[in-house]
């Protein structure tokens, strides 16, 4: 099961990720971004732990379907975000998974000097 420092470190470990709390009237709600654009959106202290997560709105509905912990994003666009319940059946590896793929599509969306900086690998692939 993944833990509030584990969330923490996964989310750090990409290229460029950085940890902000842009919310004054919710300063325990962490951010994670990467070229200013967020990827994933948690509060670390908060019992269950969740993350946000953006998806790929066909994939946001097969994950919902298939995994209770999965629902629509919370005060988000529902079409694009996932919120996920880390208490819980899923596997880490998903978890990790769901992440690593919300930070990709962000990253596809920067400008392709920006990619390049981050080393990103989909950017070989354009």
């Amino acid at each position: 099961m993944i833990d509030a420092k584990t969330l923490r470190a996964v989310c750090l470990g990409f290229n460029g990720a950085t940890e902000e709390f842009p919310f004054p009237r919710h300063p325990d709600v962490s951010t994670f971004k990467v070229g200013g654009k967020i990827f994933a959106l948690t509060t670390l202290t908060a019992a269950p732990l969740t993350v946000s997560l953006k998806c790929d709105p066909e994939l946001a509905e097969r994950l919902r379907a298939e995994y209770p912990e999965v629902v629509p994003g919370y005060h988000l666009n529902k079409r694009h975000w996932n919120t996920v319940s880390l208490v819980g059946g899923l596997p880490d590896r998903l978890v990790r998974d769901m992440i690593e793929d919300s930070y990709d599509l962000i990253v596809a969306s920067l400008p392709r000097a920006q990619q390049l900086l981050l080393d990103w690998p989909g950017v070989r692939e354009h």
